[in-house]
């Protein structure tokens, strides 16, 4: 049995205290419907160019943002920036294992190492700049 920490002893502090990772894998599961709407084909049927996978983007990072400041996450910087690496592996996980049924075989980002550091570094920066908009908006709420 472990006891209690006293409000005297230091806790560990780390790049993961304080993180809800069941909002991070859910808001990175979430992002998923990017890639889905191209794989389903839904992207090219409605025709729209580049209107709805920036369009889905902008609400993704919104949903992000508002779930952080309603969720009143203690690190909303860290625990966005680590959705984003969520989500860019859920993506890297769905090409594997969706690409070989298309029949051409495994593509995406797990055929090149570039390719996979690539996918983490954007999401991550994604993660990074709705981060950043949710501490902000979070700052100038009376509540905080």
């Amino acid at each position: 049995m472990n006891p209690e920490p006293t409000p005297s002893a230091p806790s560990p502090a780390g790049p993961s205290t304080d993180i809800p990772w069941s909002l991070v894998l859910g808001l990175g599961a979430l992002a998923l419907l990017r890639p889905l709407l191209n794989i389903t084909g839904v992207s090219e049927s409605l025709d729209a160019g580049p209107v709805l996978p920036v369009g889905t983007t902008l609400l993704i990072t919104a949903a992000w943002v508002l779930a952080a400041v309603l969720a009143r996450v203690p690190r909303p910087v860290l625990t966005l920036v680590y959705t984003g690496l969520a989500y860019g592996v859920l993506a890297i996980v769905l090409s594997a294992v969706l690409s070989p049924l298309t029949g051409e075989g495994l593509r995406g980002p797990l055929t090149s190492p570039f390719g996979f550091a690539g996918v983490l570094a954007v999401n991550a920066a994604w993660g990074l700049v709705a981060g950043a908009a949710a501490w902000a908006v979070r700052a100038a709420l009376p509540w905080r």
